[in-house]
């Protein structure tokens, strides 16, 4: 990255000074290739991802290590590092994790490496699992292996967080944001698949930035949190 010029006058508030030495070293942070183009096209959207990765952070807080499945870029995984012990990061996409490896940054290391949950789980298993828009890519005659494979991969006391958007959220999704997407569900949908998995899901509304309990055909997003593997 290209670092700005080096400028040694002071802010006017001293408070302001870390915030100049870390834009003169290491230098500004850089976005990954997805949430690159979320800041071109829809800024808002940066928000809206943000605060997916902030509720998944805050459900598996204190999990000693954590998987997640489908991590593309990887901008907001550092989110969850901050609540949980460490983070493995899988994507099938090794564009994208290269990417996240040549951009890794020392102080927020986590292990990121090229692996499709629809070949097979990991090992050893996990204490907490969560992945964000994947499931609408996996093609409903799969979606079973999908599930087989994540839930194969955590500890019997694990706990699994899916977050996807609904189906009645499609009617208004821009062509790219939709792209894709192969298998939205509805509330009653996506609990119905988690239950054959685990004996506890629960499901949430998402309507931008906000998590809710209310009317699921309103929500624009549903997330699903799991928990008694069966």
């Amino acid at each position: 990255m290209t670092k700005p010029p080096i400028n040694h006058e002071q802010t006017k508030e001293p408070q302001y000074e870390r915030c100049m030495q870390l834009y003169r070293d290491p230098g500004p942070a850089s976005f990954g290739p997805m949430m690159n183009q979320v800041w071109f096209d829809d800024p808002r959207r940066l928000g809206i991802v943000l605060a997916r990765y902030k509720f998944a952070a805050k459900m598996l807080s204190g999990k000693p290590r954590v998987l997640e499945i489908g991590c593309a870029d990887a901008f907001a995984t550092r989110v969850v590092q901050q609540e949980v012990g460490s983070v493995v990061a899988i994507d099938f996409d090794p564009v994208f994790v290269n990417d996240v490896l040549s951009r890794m940054d020392e102080r927020w290391k986590f292990e990121c490496r090229v692996h499709d949950i629809l070949e097979g789980p990991l090992s050893p298993p996990f204490d907490g699992a969560y992945s964000l828009d994947v499931l609408e890519h996996i093609p409903p005659d799969q979606e079973r292996r999908f599930m087989d494979n994540i839930t194969a991969s955590l500890l019997p006391d694990g706990v699994l967080i899916i977050g996807t958007p609904s189906i009645q959220s499609q009617v208004h999704a821009s062509p790219l944001s939709k792209a894709g997407h192969v298998n939205c569900k509805d509330h009653a949908g996506l609990k119905s698949l988690m239950l054959e998995y685990f004996a506890n899901a629960f499901i949430f509304s998402m309507n931008d930035e906000v998590v809710h309990t209310g009317f699921y055909p309103m929500a624009h997003y549903l997330f699903a949190v799991c928990a008694g593997k069966r």
